[in-house]
Order: structure tokens, then C-alpha cells, then sequence
């Protein structure tokens, strides 16, 4: 299954960048032994509409079209579930084991995400109840992708 990652906003060269690719890497070396690979890594414009509600949806209309078709999406939201690793993980393999051929965690812009968006979304997850600048965000996602692939193969790295 292939797994990827849609995001308003571009990341800017620099420690933040630097350290989101070396965990997309460890990901992409460790999970093709499980059935996991790293997809697609789409930084999309934040729209220019004057309104947040307008942005919203200019924005969920840019990323539901970089979205694979058919693809399981993983709305990152401060409304959705607070789940550990484990539970996140044990989603991922889930959805690997139903046959799905691709899983997409989205980012959205500074306003956040469409309530249409959300609603479409097979997960909509929150990364804690703290608000992270969307360079933090990358970091934390790519490192619990790369966490998910070792407590799914039973690699050490993860001690709960």
C-alpha cells in the first residue's frame, strides 16, 4: 500500500525539511518488507480567497485532486481522535490488509481543513491538542509513518 502525504504550503529548505526527509527515507527503506511504500509528497499553494471558508474550500478542492483515486484519506485535525502509535499503526496495517492500494495523510492550510474534506475522510486524526506549525507537522507525521512500519514488523525502535 502505498502511503502519501498532501500538504498546504511549502517547506522551506532547512532543519525542519532535513529532518521530515530523513524519516519519509526510513520509511521508504523499511516499508516495502511489510507491504508499505511511500507514496506521493504533494505541497500544494494556499489559496488567496479574502475569507477562511473560501480558502477552505479552495484548498480541500486542490487536495481531493492530488489524492490518488479511491485512496483512504487521514484528515490531520484538532477535532479528530488522539490515538497512540500502537493504534495508529494497527490502523495502517488494517487498511494495508484490506487490499486498499493507497492511504493519504492531509495537511491542510492555515485555517484548517474543509468540513467537507473532513467528512469525506476515513480517519480524522489529531496530533495532540496543541497547535503545530505545519513544518512540525511533517516532522510528527513522517516520524509515526516510519514508527508505524517498526511496531508492524516488530523492529525495537518502538518502546512503549
Amino acid at each position: 500500500m502505498r502511503i502519501g502525504i498532501l500538504a498546504v504550503g511549502k517547506l522551506k529548505a532547512g532543519p525542519e525539511k532535513e529532518l521530515a526527509a530523513r524519516y519519509f527515507d526510513r520509511f521508504a527503506k523499511a516499508g516495502p518488507a511489510i507491504g508499505l511504500e511511500l507514496g506521493r509528497l504533494v505541497e500544494l499553494p494556499e489559496s488567496r480567497a479574502s475569507a477562511a471558508d473560501g480558502r477552505k474550500r479552495e484548498e480541500a478542492a486542490l487536495l481531493e485532486k492530488a489524492a490518488p483515486e479511491g485512496a483512504v484519506l487521514v484528515a490531520l485535525d484538532e477535532r479528530g481522535k488522539a490515538w497512540n502509535s500502537q493504534e495508529l499503526s494497527t490502523y495502517i496495517g488494517n487498511i494495508r490488509d484490506q487490499g486498499q492500494r493507497d492511504l493519504v495523510f492531509v495537511i491542510g492550510g492555515a485555517d484548517g481543513l474543509d468540513p467537507d474534506l473532513r467528512q469525506r475522510a476515513g480517519l480524522i486524526l489529531n496530533l495532540g491538542r496543541l497547535t503545530w506549525p505545519h513544518q512540525l507537522v511533517r516532522i510528527l507525521i513522517a516520524e509515526q509513518l516510519y514508527r508505524s512500519v517498526t511496531i508492524l514488523s516488530g523492529h525495537p525502535y518502538h518502546r512503549a
